[in-house]
């Protein structure tokens, strides 16, 4: 049971990340193209946007959880403390020598993923899972 329960999870995981992702490369498409805007600032306005639409859907329908939503995003925050400078400050680093802006978006958005799921299930979630009401 537990297995499948985790099974579940990963799939509607991925699935609202990949919206989430429809979010980030749009927007960041949008203020790339249109608005010429440099790497950095394009990656982080459109991460954002991705992190509020992700962290909305997964909390309450992936983990279910009633958890405290201030302490929630507080801890999804701490997560994006670290990963958002570092994924920023990386991405520029390769925007400067010239690695296409898409290939450099597709990277962090990979990583973005694998290390958001696991930490919300083992940091922000734990041992709140399925404690929603209907």
């Amino acid at each position: 049971m537990q297995q499948k329960q985790s099974l579940m999870q990963v799939i509607k995981f991925t699935l609202f990340s990949a919206s989430a992702g429809i979010i980030q490369v749009g927007s960041f498409t949008l203020l790339n193209e249109l608005l010429t805007m440099r790497y950095w600032p394009a990656y982080l306005i459109s991460l954002l946007l991705s992190i509020v639409w992700n962290f909305t859907l997964n909390r309450r329908y992936t983990f279910q959880s009633a958890a405290n939503v201030p302490i929630a995003m507080a801890k999804v925050l701490g997560f994006y403390a670290v990963f958002t400078p570092l994924s920023t400050w990386l991405g520029d680093v390769a925007d400067r020598a010239s690695v296409n802006e898409y290939l450099i978006l597709a990277t962090t958005m990979i990583a973005n993923f694998v290390l958001e799921f696991l930490f919300c299930k083992f940091v922000v979630y734990r041992g709140q899972e399925n404690t929603r009401t209907k």
